[in-house]
């Protein structure tokens, strides 16, 4: 059981029959009366995200979620191919279940298929991932007094801001759950 204290960005809970992850939540006291839970909840089977607000101290189940290393092998018309990597079994995966995990996704990559009820419903990517940079403006001497950061397109597509030192075709360490620049990879 989960109750609203136990509530963080990523949590996942049993509500109105399907699985959902929490992503956003923000406690609030109110006045005279209990405080309550505001809430984003995204569904993991549909990709929709709905609002909802619970009182503090409700408790809900846990989904029974199961979860298998499989590799990403390739995408092809909006499908996102992947391999179990113990019984080479095959599965594919439309957009709306792969998220804003396309952003760090590249080919031969090792994810975490979860699974609801023996089907297919989401991914989970290492929390770190090395990309190449394809396209960024190049640094200037001197640019790093200030210690900023300037934006930087990856192999996948994504973009994120890396310090100026970082150029074309180097290769960077990205946290997929911030989509922030961790270090250079060398």
């Amino acid at each position: 059981m989960i109750a609203t204290s136990d509530f963080r960005r990523g949590a996942k809970i049993e509500y109105k029959g399907e699985p959902c992850e929490i992503v956003e939540f923000q406690h609030v006291k109110m006045g005279r009366g209990g405080a309550i839970v505001r809430t984003k909840l995204k569904s993991l089977i549909t990709g929709s995200v709905l609002e909802d607000t619970f009182r503090s101290g409700e408790k809900f189940e846990s989904p029974q979620l199961e979860e298998k290393q499989m590799q990403h092998l390739y995408e092809q018309d909006d499908l996102y191919y992947f391999m179990d990597t113990e019984s080479y079994e095959q599965v594919s995966l439309d957009e709306k279940h792969i998220g804003d995990s396309r952003q760090y996704l590249k080919e031969n990559t090792v994810v975490s298929i979860l699974y609801y009820k023996e089907r297919p419903i989401a991914v989970a990517l290492p929390t770190f991932v090395e990309l190449m940079v394809k396209e960024t403006e190049p640094g200037f001497k001197g640019d790093t007094a200030s210690g900023g950061a300037k934006p930087a397109v990856l192999e996948t597509g994504a973009s994120v801001r890396v310090p100026f030192h970082i150029n074309k075709g180097d290769t960077v360490k990205v946290d997929t759950r911030t989509g922030e620049y961790i270090e250079r990879v060398k």
